[in-house]
């Protein structure tokens, strides 16, 4: 297989310029990699906002006190679990993916997004809300969520974990794997077949133009599909 890409670098900057979540997924679906999308409730807070890069996941959990000193674990006793560790911790073209909370809280807001960009970070995926949206969107970090929230995770939750492996609705994250994300979702690459998807994905999407040049000169979908095989 030819190579296209030297380094992450330039895979996502023709990810970025040539490619959407649709043909890669439809790509994955040729794979028989059938369950790679999160869940359609997970979008970005703006609707150009596009993110790739590699998973960092972290895993929340709902708490009811900000500290608690009478308990067994140590993570009881720090407001916010692990999250600045975890969030000091990003690297750059990486993507903060987090899960395990109820959706009563935000994870994720201005002020993390700032420190998140100075890592080099690539964006946030939240399986929850995200808060403090006017000041997401200025600084236009890409942050994908389930919708926005203010309520604060500070007094209702904590990272106990981060680089673990994760799901969210039955689809598996692991450190490293690609997240690519734009306004029709976010699809969850396997390290593994991340070569064979964006090979396949690159050479589709510009298979595709030849196609809709074809269609809008006449040709029927019936037509275009038995030729090219691309509808």
């Amino acid at each position: 297989m030819n190579t296209l890409w030297e380094d992450d670098a330039q895979l996502f900057a023709i990810a970025r310029r040539e490619l959407f979540t649709a043909v890669a997924g439809d790509v994955m679906d040729k794979m028989k990699l059938l369950h790679q999308f999160l869940p359609a409730a997970i979008k970005p807070v703006h609707r150009e906002m596009v993110a790739i890069g590699r998973a960092m996941p972290v895993l929340e959990a709902d708490y009811f006190e900000e500290v608690w000193d009478g308990g067994y674990n140590p993570i009881s006793r720090k407001p916010f679990g692990m999250m600045f560790e975890a969030l000091d911790s990003l690297q750059k073209d990486e993507i903060y993916i987090c899960t395990g909370s109820s959706p009563t809280y935000a994870l994720w807001g201005e002020l993390m997004s700032v420190r998140a960009m100075r890592c080099g970070a690539a964006g946030a995926i939240l399986d929850g809300p995200s808060r403090d949206t006017r000041g997401i969107l200025d600084l236009k970090f890409p942050t994908f969520a389930r919708g926005t929230y203010a309520q604060d995770q500070g007094a209702r939750g904590k990272v106990l974990d981060f680089r673990i492996p994760i799901e969210i609705e039955g689809v598996r994250i692991q450190p490293g794997d690609i997240l690519f994300g734009d306004e029709d979702g976010v699809l969850v690459v396997p390290k593994a077949a991340e070569r064979e998807v964006f090979h396949r994905a690159i050479e589709k999407a510009r298979k595709e133009k030849t196609v809709r040049k074809a269609i809008e000169g006449g040709m029927t979908a019936r037509q275009a599909f038995d030729e090219f095989g691309i509808l």
